[in-house]
């Protein structure tokens, strides 16, 4: 009888797996595999560069309270400082829009939206704003008359006002009441008030009772996430731009979701597409005009894309990099070529940190060949 190709494959399948060629993935458990890598000299410099010597008053320069790396899955290196601990739940700031990112995820892959959708379609008050589309907000590109200013520049910042001001009793609402000034999709503008109203369409596509426990039923639990605090503005709605908290190990679960392309063991936990589209730089930017190390804006993740006319915004880190960034140093970096995932939780209070500084750091000291 014929042996079919199949069954052919299945052979060399078996064979390949019992000469070691074929490795079983690590997946985390209740916790983490570990693998910790031997001191070298290039961690001795990752080290001297993410926790130098300092005074604990001093407020300039790289602080950093947690640096952990995972590689295949197991984590190779962790290391804590201050009160950071394990099992901290550190404010994670702006990282909270990719988590939001990742949320919708799992609502997009249950069929609760679509991208080309109109906001006001989940989230009435928007309706003001009809040419809006879910996409636009995901690429900060609402057209929103919008001020992205800190604590350099706070009283004509409409984050500062959103946050603790006259919008805290309604962030989405505080963001819908704001005019049109370009037309949706033409320009980027980061915007921590698109990022809100996104978790209040959120709310309108799951429906307001499952809302609540939202992130917790569809993210968090399915990847064993347990140290997770998410603020709400006092309509109800999660601070999507800024108030997420997670232990470094449960964001690096996040990370590696992400570098395997939504995929947690068994489980096709998000859509390809939806991680791809996280993945696609918004078609309009014009990297000419961002400051140099910026990186790229995606579907609420940042990437280390190459674009005509313009370095990549990490030299020396891969260019299928992307990450999670927040306030004063806050990093989630998924090199998927590397296989690594990268968490940083920080206090930086002056521009001497550098990302593509820690990456070329963390590449030089754990990065291996990646096995066929």
């Amino acid at each position: 009888m014929p042996v079919s190709l199949l069954h052919w494959f299945g052979l060399i399948l078996a064979m390949a797996s019992s000469a070691g060629l074929v490795q079983a993935e690590s997946w985390p458990a209740a916790d983490w595999p570990l693998e910790p890598v031997p001191a070298s000299p290039a961690i001795a410099e990752l080290e001297a560069y993410a926790f130098p010597a300092r005074d604990d008053e001093q407020r300039t320069g790289v602080r950093t309270d947690a640096l952990l790396v995972i590689r295949d899955g197991r984590v190779v290196y962790e290391r804590y400082a201050g009160p950071t601990r394990a099992a901290t739940p550190h404010l994670t700031w702006s990282m909270s829009k990719s988590l939001l990112a990742t949320t919708l995820g799992v609502a997009y892959g249950q069929g609760r939206f679509q991208l080309d959708a109109p906001v006001a379609q989940y989230y009435p008050p928007f309706a003001r704003h009809p040419g809006i589309k879910v996409g636009h907000l995901l690429n900060w590109a609402s057209g929103l008359d919008w001020r992205e200013d800190y604590e350099y520049a706070p009283l004509k910042s409409s984050v500062v006002a959103m946050l603790y001001t006259r919008g805290r009793a309604d962030m989405a609402a505080f963001t819908a009441a704001h005019a049109d000034a370009v037309a949706p999709g033409t320009r980027f503008r980061y915007s921590s008030g698109d990022s809100n109203v996104l978790s209040a369409a959120l709310k309108g596509m799951v429906g307001a009772e499952a809302y609540a426990d939202y992130p917790w039923t569809a993210l968090f639990e399915p990847l064993g996430i347990t140290s997770a605090v998410w603020e709400t503005d006092p309509a109800g709605t999660f601070i999507a731009s800024s108030y997420a908290y997670l232990s470094a190990r449960d964001l690096a679960r996040v990370g590696l979701l992400m570098q395997r392309d939504g995929r947690w063991g068994e489980q096709q936990l998000l859509p390809p597409a939806w991680v791809a589209f996280n993945r696609t730089p918004l078609a309009t930017y014009q990297a000419q005009t961002a400051q140099a190390g910026d990186a790229v804006p995606g579907g609420h993740w940042w990437l280390n894309a190459e674009l005509p006319g313009a370095a990549r915004p990490w030299a020396d880190a891969p260019a299928d990099a992307f990450a999670a960034l927040g306030h004063w140093g806050q990093g989630l970096y998924v090199l998927p070529t590397e296989k690594l995932v990268i968490v940083r939780y920080a206090d930086d209070r002056d521009a001497s940190f550098q990302h593509n500084q820690l990456l070329k750091r963390v590449t030089a000291a754990f990065a291996r060949e990646v096995q066929p």
